[in-house]
């Protein structure tokens, strides 16, 4: 449960005592605005009333009020924040600031939702339930001290609200402060045994800590309460309990290597009907995650290793190198004192430079091979790819993906061609060919599946993409010098999202060779200035990582007189160390 409904003040019975029909007055309203009618008589019976144009001002708003609550039911976000604002140009009330600000946070615009709380609070009284919403909002955007701050007042206003408890501990644990969530999360399980959501909360910790049988019994609690009793407050998405629950067990069952139920539990998620973004994001996990379970089963056991695209010429390497079209399998850590360590710290490695079709880039193997020498001297277990067609890179990383399942920290590095279509970030096989009428699409790699495989509220994720920002469906425009562009255009889209268990969890760090619009150089040396700089700082002990990007971009703007300037995005809540101090 994300949020609580604050109910008007105004009587509804003040509605009826304007003339109309029998069955109006008899029926109709107490329909419209009773808060136990279900979604669509309530929406049906508010929209007799509203036809019947014999309402004004704040008895219209109410109207207006309870329609969005039906809509809210059902999941149509748009419809309330429609309905909301109607209700608000009529009459301005604290309810209805809540509901919309509410919706807005299921559609995951924080910002604004948060604004409408804030407006809410100003309106006053002050009220545990809209702290408590604007808690949500802050912790959906990752601002968990103020978070915190809110459960707290709300807590402070009603000492019994259990679902405040919980929130106020899943923030808690989203700073690492896994005892003091634990205790929170079991006083909002001992306040009230039937509900569901803070034993899915609990599940997230027992994993977190390793005891992945309290997780697993946790959540299949949780499951059998929610089929039980539907959730009783009615500002709780539709099926995001049980699609939550399905999830976290599911990636429970993952981690303690039972694939079989783990999938029966993916494919319940993706049975539901997500209506909010942290459901919606659940399924893009889930449908990621059983892909690569059934993948793995239809693997034939000695499989052979992924081909290298036939027209694509083999990218100039030393003798020691593995050759173009390569996959390294995981290797272990060069310093044996690490390597308990490695199960828990993985890393993807691809250069792509051979490609045979477009702008062949000479640099992407050598600095996929410093990375990756790079990450292993530091303990981290590397599956190493290099010039990969669609393919073999598709195998490599759903290979990476299974097994990153398991660890707490991943780190994805890519070299090569990357674009951006329609707001999605894509990475670019050697094979790609751009033919008129074709689905370009179709030929590369999504990030975003990459992204939802690694999803997950307990492991912290750092992509790093030394690739160009540009558009190939832009027209084409000659660039000057060699860069790691297709054609000049747009760049890269920063994501949308970091996902659910970014924003709720260890935290996701995306790091981009360049800004918005400007170009990847693919450097005239044996490196990329990106990664020539990353392979000097990524392996510096004690050096925390966004410290680490800050010396990185330094370097790149001095060594490309300011022509390339590196970029990041991240919801990182703390500190992380690639290489220990």
């Amino acid at each position: 449960m994300r949020r609580l409904l604050l109910i008007p003040a105004f009587l509804a019975a003040l509605l009826w005592s304007a003339p109309c029909l029998a069955q109006t007055r008899a029926q109709l309203g107490p329909l419209c605005t009773t808060d136990t009618t279900p979604a669509d008589q309530m929406i049906d019976a508010c929209n007799k009333i509203i036809a019947l144009k014999v309402f004004s001002g704040e008895k219209l708003a109410t109207i207006y009020f309870w329609r969005a609550v039906g809509w809210n039911k059902k999941g149509n976000y748009a419809q309330v924040i429609a309905d909301a604002t109607e209700a608000l140009h009529l009459k301005p009330s604290t309810a209805v600031y809540n509901l919309r600000g509410s919706a807005y946070y299921d559609k995951g615009e924080y910002d604004i939702a948060i604004t409408d709380f804030n407006d809410a609070l100003r309106m006053g009284p002050p009220s545990g339930i809209i702290f408590h919403n604007r808690g949500n909002a802050y912790r959906g955007k990752g601002d968990y001290a103020k978070a915190i701050a809110d459960y707290d007042a709300a807590i402070k206003a009603g000492p019994k609200s259990a679902f405040s408890y919980q929130n106020r501990g899943s923030s808690k644990q989203a700073l690492g402060d896994l005892d003091g969530a634990l205790a929170d999360i079991n006083e909002a399980v001992r306040l009230d045994p039937s509900l569901p959501q803070p034993l899915i909360s609990r599940a997230v910790i027992w994993r977190a800590k390793g005891d992945i049988a309290r997780a697993i019994a946790d959540t299949s609690e949780a499951i059998r309460l929610a089929k039980a009793k539907a959730p009783v407050n009615i500002m709780t998405p539709p099926g995001s309990v049980l699609i939550s629950a399905y999830t976290q067990r599911g990636l429970s069952y993952e981690a303690k290597g039972d694939a079989a139920h783990a999938k029966e539990d993916y494919a319940s998620v993706l049975e539901g009907v997500a209506s909010d973004a942290g459901s919606k994001a659940n399924q893009a996990t889930a449908k990621v995650r059983l892909a690569l379970l059934k993948e793995a089963d239809a693997a034939p056991r000695n499989d052979a290793a992924p081909r290298k695209a036939a027209a694509a010429p083999a990218a100039e390497s030393s003798p020691t190198a593995p050759p173009a079209g390569s996959v390294t399998a995981p290797a272990p850590p060069a310093a044996p004192s690490q390597a308990a360590a490695t199960s828990r710290r993985v890393a993807l490695v691809i250069g792509n430079g051979a490609y045979g079709h477009v702008k062949a880039l000479p640099n992407p193997p050598n600095d996929a091979r410093a990375i990756a020498k790079s990450l292993r001297e530091i303990g981290f277990t590397v599956s190493e790819g290099l010039d990969l067609d669609r393919d073999a890179m598709q195998k490599t990383i759903h290979d990476f993906l299974r097994e990153a399942a398991r660890s707490q920290i991943a780190v994805v590095y890519y070299a090569g061609h990357g674009v951006q279509v329609d707001g999605r970030n894509y990475l670019v096989p050697v094979d790609i060919e751009f033919k008129a009428g074709g689905r370009m699409t179709d030929a590369m790699v999504d990030m975003d599946t990459i992204m939802a495989g690694l999803d997950d509220q307990i492991r912290t994720n750092i992509l790093i993409l030394d690739a160009c920002r540009n558009n190939p469906m832009a027209p084409q425009v000659a660039s000057a010098g060699p860069s790691r562009g297709i054609e000049a255009g747009s760049g890269l889209a920063a994501p949308a999202s970091l996902g659910s268990g970014s924003t709720l969890g260890a935290g996701t760090l995306i790091a981009f060779a360049t800004a918005p619009g400007q170009v990847a150089l693919d450097g005239e040396g044996a490196n990329s200035p990106f990664s020539a700089a990353l392979s000097r700082h990524v392996g510096t002990p004690g050096l925390e990582v966004q410290q680490m990007l800050t010396r990185v971009r330094a370097e790149v703007v001095a060594a490309t007189k300011g022509k390339q300037v590196p970029w990041s995005n991240s919801s990182l809540l703390g500190e992380v160390y690639l290489a220990e101090k």
